[in-house]
């Protein structure tokens, strides 16, 4: 299986503080890859940077194609898309429409398919189709920004801490989604707090303590690392 993102050697600062230091990782085609760590360890940064929304140093390469001189919004044109922490909703607008602005580049017809699509995905979604987004409970605006995302067809969503502030049972919607993105083909960049579910999710992960990458490996494997275990699963004693 290929590579759909490489990244090598990848590294961002703040002014004179460097948020993230020579971070190399690779997410293969149809692949859940995930990034966990501790607040401020640089996870976010990683996400921005790599959609081209912060300066960075190093490598970027998607589906073999140096980022470099691309545009955040080509990016997206070519499948990268970033489900941001804050989710980055239109308040002001209705469920609908900010679905719809999630496919602003893509031809009508298949825009349309596309909602549809969405729609299915998150029957709750369909449900509200006519309520502003700012009036939606948490676990709904997490819906909305990943339906939105995936309006855009990527073939590679990069989700930042999409279980942050939500219920346990919203917790296991999401996760489920995210598995079943994964068997339509589309390849997951995930970065979680809550490393248990994110380590169950994904088939390998990377571990990130300030600003640089510490461990790597098969999910099932770091999880059962008592370094991983004491720092991030809560079992150490």
């Amino acid at each position: 299986m290929s590579d759909i993102l490489t990244i090598d050697r990848l590294s961002v600062a703040y002014g004179h503080v460097e948020a993230v230091t020579d971070v190399s990782l690779r997410v293969q085609a149809g692949e859940i890859v995930t990034v966990i760590g501790a607040n401020g360890a640089g996870k976010s940064t990683l996400l921005n940077a790599t959609l081209g929304l912060l300066p960075s140093r190093g490598k970027i390469r998607f589906d073999g194609r140096d980022m470099a001189t691309i545009e955040a919004e080509d990016r997206v044109g070519l499948g990268l898309c970033l489900v941001a922490e804050k989710r980055e909703l239109f308040g002001t607008m209705t469920v609908e429409d900010n679905l719809v602005l999630g496919g602003f580049r893509v031809d009508r017809r298949i825009s349309a398919d596309t909602l549809a699509a969405v729609f299915d995905r998150f029957p709750r979604l369909k449900e509200r189709r006519t309520q502003l987004a700012g009036t939606l409970s948490g676990g709904e605006r997490q819906m909305l920004a990943m339906g939105r995302a995936l309006m855009s067809r990527p073939r590679l969503l990069m989700l930042d801490e999409p279980s942050l502030g939500l219920a346990p049972r919203i917790v296991a919607d999401i996760f489920t989604v995210i598995a079943d993105l994964r068997a339509t083909g589309v390849a997951i960049l995930l970065v979680e707090q809550n490393a248990r579910a994110a380590l169950n999710a994904a088939d390998r992960a990377y571990v990130m303590e300030l600003g640089r990458i510490s461990l790597e490996g098969p999910s099932a494997e770091l999880a059962r690392d008592p370094r991983i275990a004491e720092s991030y699963l809560g079992l150490g004693h």
